[in-house]
């Protein structure tokens, strides 16, 4: 099982009303809600943790939910308001966001609406985004993953759950840059994985180039950092518990692209659900992975979001979609490599240092 807890939200998207000119379609979003619409479309039990509204937009987002397969029992409902996040699409760019969320039931979420226990099955939770820079919901997430992170072990785990961040940075919610900034540092410090898009990095640590600025992250705590490049796939950094450290890419896959909304969310749910479904979901399966399960890992997650920038909005494809997906010629190679940790001397790192893969055929990538 597969917990997501954040936003849930309405998306305004600019669009053309015939007869009417331009106007703003409604469709349901929110980063850890469309991961987790990802997970269930994917056929992974997943449940979602968070306040909807009782309005008619709250309606909407909970059949949603429904209809993907995405339990809702840890769902309380409030008769605040549905957030709403107007949003600005231009071609070659990224999206541009104005959030209306004061006072509404997603970011109302407080400690004491946490349960007292998370379902016995629960293998990962999932946190991040916007919801992670306002408050009280910021607090009660921050919370339950300082929570849940000291766990201890039960007969379906080896430990405390999979703690999955991906911060997904809107700078038009973040008040103060370096506040922001030294509480993200805490939540990856607790985090297993930590999914983050260049465009976060932008944010986060501008003087620093993709690869460098994974090495940082990865030094804080987790066992697994991902940076997704756009329209240059993804790269991944895997710490072992000898200390050595592996470095994995996979490039893009070149399909039309519509827009880019809920592609890196698509890429997070995929991942998950691979990793879930190929019985990888715990801490000690995680910090094993081969070479070949993280690339395979990669190039399922790249596919799916690939598949979501071809289509208007945050639509994830099931698994039937993903495994008919016809991959367009390349002339890019996946880089599989393992590189010695700075400061670790065993022999075992050093040897690792040495070790690299056979080429690798080409995969899928993310677009955010």
């Amino acid at each position: 099982m597969i917990v997501c807890c954040g936003e849930a939200l309405i998306d305004m998207i600019r669009a053309q009303v015939p007869g009417h000119g331009e106007g703003f379609l409604p469709l349901p979003g929110g980063s850890p809600y469309n991961t987790a619409i990802a997970i269930g479309r994917l056929g992974v039990p997943v449940t979602f943790l968070g306040r909807f509204s009782t309005d008619f937009f709250g309606e909407i987002l909970v059949k949603r939910l429904r209809d993907s397969r995405v339990k809702g029992d840890l769902i309380i409902r409030s008769s605040q308001n549905t957030s709403l996040a107007f949003v600005k699409l231009e071609k070659g760019k990224d999206p541009k966001y104005v959030f209306y969320t004061e006072g509404t039931a997603d970011r109302s979420l407080s400690a004491e609406d946490l349960p007292a226990s998370l379902p016995s099955d629960t293998r990962c939770i999932l946190f991040g985004s916007i919801s992670m820079a306002m408050e009280p919901i910021a607090s009660a997430i921050e919370a339950l993953i300082l929570r849940e992170a000291t766990r201890k072990s039960t007969d379906q785990m080896d430990g405390a759950p999979v703690l999955s961040f991906d911060p997904n940075i809107r700078p038009c919610v973040i008040k103060d840059r370096a506040a922001y900034i030294a509480r993200f540092e805490k939540w990856v410090a607790a985090s297993t994985i930590a999914k983050i898009s260049s465009g976060d990095f932008e944010f986060l640590y501008p003087q620093l180039e993709a690869d460098r600025a994974l090495q940082k992250i990865l030094a804080m705590g987790p066992r697994l950092t991902i940076c997704t490049l756009k329209n240059r796939g993804a790269l991944a950094l895997l710490r072992r518990n000898d200390g050595s450290v592996m470095k994995v890419s996979a490039p893009a896959v070149a399909l039309p692209v519509v827009d880019t909304i809920g592609a890196g969310d698509a890429f997070h749910g995929a991942l998950l659900s691979w990793l879930e479904t190929k019985r990888k979901m715990s801490r000690s399966a995680l910090v094993n992975l081969s070479e070949a399960d993280l690339y395979e890992a990669l190039f399922f997650a790249n596919k799916a979001a690939s598949i979501v920038c071809s289509r208007r909005g945050a639509e994830p494809p099931t698994q039937k979609e993903i495994e008919g997906l016809k991959i367009p010629e390349q002339k890019v190679k996946a880089k599989a490599t393992a590189v010695k940790k700075p400061v670790a001397k065993k022999p075992a790192a050093r040897a690792a240092a040495k070790k690299t893969t056979a080429k690798s055929k080409p995969g899928g990538g993310t677009r955010g």
